[in-house]
């Protein structure tokens, strides 16, 4: 089962995504000389020369909260003589969240649940007995802590074969999903996507486990790996635009917080 895994994460960026790396991308000029936080009716927004910035769908980029609009400015005002989008991982996350829109937030809450009813959490190795130890060590703490807080309950599993969870425990999922706004989805699906675990993005929204716990927790059969075999460098760098997205992410969590 392991070996099926490891060599799945190998090949994943085979093909046309590896090809695409050695195309030179032309990045936009920047086309403004300031980027501060605007008032706008119902929210906030970046004004760039005083003109807010549309998604591709034509909707105006407001947020609700004046932080999220000040941390999305300094991504703009960061940027040199030309535009990179991998340098504003906050501002697109938010520009996918507004192109979206709030009728996509009853399938970002199915989207979580689905992952919680098939969690990386919960699909065990059962050898070596290292991997074995260092899952146990990251990921039950993360389950107890959901179970104490939540009063549900998980069916753990050794392999890849699907193991039902409890429908309690999904019912209870999407209530607590249930009154979560756009902005939080976006950012949980986001977190959920890089981290392959609903159940991990339920608990850094809860406070539950902080966001080097999750990032740990996400990445335990990796590091084993790293500490056997030594680190590769496609996969470090990959790493790292992940951890960027990550980070955002949970800036966004942090911004949102009840």
């Amino acid at each position: 089962m392991r070996e099926f895994l490891d060599d799945a994460h190998a090949h994943r960026d085979d093909g046309y995504g590896r090809a695409q790396k050695h195309v030179k991308r032309e990045l936009p000029k920047r086309f403004y000389k300031d980027a501060a936080v605007v008032s706008l009716e119902g929210g906030f927004g970046v004004g760039l020369d005083g003109r807010v910035p549309k998604t591709p769908g034509q909707k105006q980029v407001l947020v609700p909260l004046q932080p999220i609009a000040v941390a999305m400015a300094a991504e703009w005002a960061a940027q040199g003589e030309f535009i990179d989008p991998e340098t504003m991982p906050l501002v697109r996350l938010v520009n996918s969240a507004v192109e979206a829109g709030e009728e996509t937030m009853p399938a970002l809450r199915a989207e979580i649940v689905k992952y919680a009813g098939n969690d990386l959490l919960l699909y065990r190795a059962d050898t070596p007995d290292s991997l074995v130890k260092r899952q146990e060590a990251h990921w039950d703490g993360a389950l107890v802590k959901l179970a104490r807080q939540f009063e549900v309950s998980f069916q753990p599993t050794m392999g890849i074969l699907h193991q039902p969870q409890p429908a309690a425990t999904l019912s209870k999922v999407g209530e607590l999903l249930a009154d979560e706004p756009l902005l939080p989805l976006t950012a949980m699906n986001a977190v959920m996507s890089i981290t392959g675990s609903g159940l991990l993005a339920l608990a850094l929204r809860h406070g539950l486990l902080d966001a080097e716990a999750v990032w740990a927790a996400a990445h335990v059969d990796e590091d084993h790996n790293i500490e056997l075999w030594g680190e590769v460098e496609e996969i470090t760098t990959r790493r790292g635009k992940r951890r960027k997205e990550f980070d955002a992410a949970v800036r966004l969590l942090e911004m949102t917080a009840r």
